[in-house]
């Protein structure tokens, strides 16, 4: 039987968090260990507390929380692996970056990245694009010689602002129909505008400060050496794949997933649309598009390459065994946070800051950011925090699109252990915990903040009301 105590939601939270940083930080315990111990511990604390949640559900629903997040996640991460692996390989990935650089000039390949990755992410979700686009920023790093830091925060940009306030990225989207918004052709107009500053602030102002101050090194990560990476940065264009086939698999992959979301919206006003639902709902769910582009980038892998066939499934064999060790991870720090967040710590967040007498604007964003780090997801954040202001939008005396980007903006704020999101940016990018905390951490800390202030300055101004 469950022990009633009101603040015990709050308990569980801060034992988790103690319990994380010893594991992982002190002790050092391999990710994944540490964050099945702790999922563990929270779900023991929750048979205490939570009504209708025993101690065998501490085990059942860690366990199934981890399966859901590796239905999610697994099969995408592990083709990521394998188009990385080629990408890098093959040399597609030098030379597209070095495409991007005859463009806007080596000095500004952050530009060229952020860019990519803010355009590439409005149809498709935040892994995908990272998945995509790391391997990019490891070669421009390979080529260049420094700037890792700055190149995984221009992509870590481009990307996370999208996912809170661009529809139609899933968290925006879900948010602005909570807040029965029907106008989603402002939310995407006011979403860019509050992204363009957030991103900047956060990918280039604070990715070129950081970048002066640590030099991030390159590592082995996503089955590939740093010295097979910077023997490809060396070679002869001749000898690399054109620019069409080497950004084929990104093409498949980002066309294919953007697919379905085009047929999706527009599926309405154009009834025409409604006949390719059926196909592109299979070819872009996200497990086929990056399976069909994996086999684009293997072949092109093969085809560049000296390896015989054999050694070429080997390699890849290797590249599928690091993207399962970085799947296990990411999965179980979303496990994490899902036992975080059935402890009720969403709610009590909620309840206690509802009466707090601030404006409607800021209080959405706190809450969305409060509960955001208790449980680590942003989009549920960002849902808990439409359910509890929705009956309160028609105080506003602002278009409520601005409501969509003030939860977007908290919802974006400290990613740390208990968000999947982190685990996936230290294990593509080969970071150590400190330097994800260093870059990944507070971009999305700036990128919140920023949001938050952009919001209250452009709505003052034009209140849309």
């Amino acid at each position: 039987m469950a022990i009633e105590f009101a603040q015990s939601p709050l308990l569980t939270f801060a034992a988790g968090l103690i319990l994380v940083i010893l594991l992982l930080v002190v002790w050092d315990l391999p990710a994944f260990v540490g964050l099945a111990i702790s999922a563990f511990g929270v779900g023991l604390l929750n048979a205490v507390f939570v009504a209708d949640f025993t101690f065998g559900d501490a085990a059942a629903r860690t366990a199934t929380e981890f399966g859901n997040g590796m239905a999610g996640i697994g099969i995408p991460i592990l083709m990521a692996s394998v188009i990385g692996k080629s990408m890098l390989e093959s040399g597609s990935a030098q030379r597209i970056v070095r495409a991007f650089q005859s463009v806007v000039g080596k000095e500004n390949s952050d530009i060229a990245l952020w860019g990519s990755s803010t355009v590439l992410a409005i149809p498709v979700f935040f892994d995908s694009v990272f998945y995509l686009l790391a391997p990019l920023a490891r070669s421009m790093r390979a080529r260049v010689g420094k700037n890792y830091a700055l190149y995984l925060i221009a992509v870590g940009a481009g990307a996370s602002v999208a996912h809170v306030f661009i529809p139609p990225t899933p968290g925006p989207l879900a948010v602005s129909d909570q807040l029965d918004i029907a106008n989603l052709g402002l939310t995407i107009l006011v979403g860019i505008v509050v992204a363009i500053p957030s991103a900047i602030m956060g990918g280039l102002v604070y990715g070129r400060w950081i970048n002066k101050r640590m030099n991030i090194p390159l590592r082995d990560a996503m089955g590939t050496t740093t010295e097979e990476l910077e023997e490809r940065a060396n070679r002869d264009n001749k000898n690399l794949p054109s620019v069409l086939e080497s950004a084929i698999p990104i093409i498949l992959a980002i066309g294919l997933v953007a697919s379905y979301t085009i047929v999706d919206t527009f599926k309405d006003p154009y009834p025409v649309l409604a006949n390719l639902q059926p196909v592109v709902a299979f070819v872009g769910d996200k497990n086929v598009a990056l399976t069909i582009a994996a086999i684009a980038a293997a072949y092109t892998y093969l085809r560049w390459s000296d390896l015989s066939r054999s050694l070429w499934e080997e390699e890849l064999t290797e590249a599928l065994k690091s993207g399962g060790n970085i799947a296990a991870i990411t999965a179980m720090g979303g496990a994490f946070g899902a036992l975080l967040a059935a402890s009720g710590i969403g709610s009590y967040i909620a309840s206690h800051l509802k009466g707090i007498g601030i404006g409607l604007l800021v209080t959405a964003w706190l809450i969305a950011a409060i509960v955001r780090v208790a449980q680590g997801s942003a989009t549920a954040a960002m849902l808990t925090a439409a359910g509890i202001m929705a009956p309160l939008t028609a105080q506003l005396s602002v278009s409520p699109v601005y409501m969509v980007m003030a939860i977007g903006a908290g919802g974006n704020i400290c990613s740390w252990y208990n968000d999947s999101g982190f685990w996936l940016v230290k294990e593509i990018g080969g970071l150590t915990q400190a330097e994800t905390l260093k870059t990944w951490t507070v971009l999305t800390t700036i990128i919140s903040i920023t949001g938050l202030v952009t919001v209250l300055v452009i709505s003052t101004i034009f209140p849309l009301a």
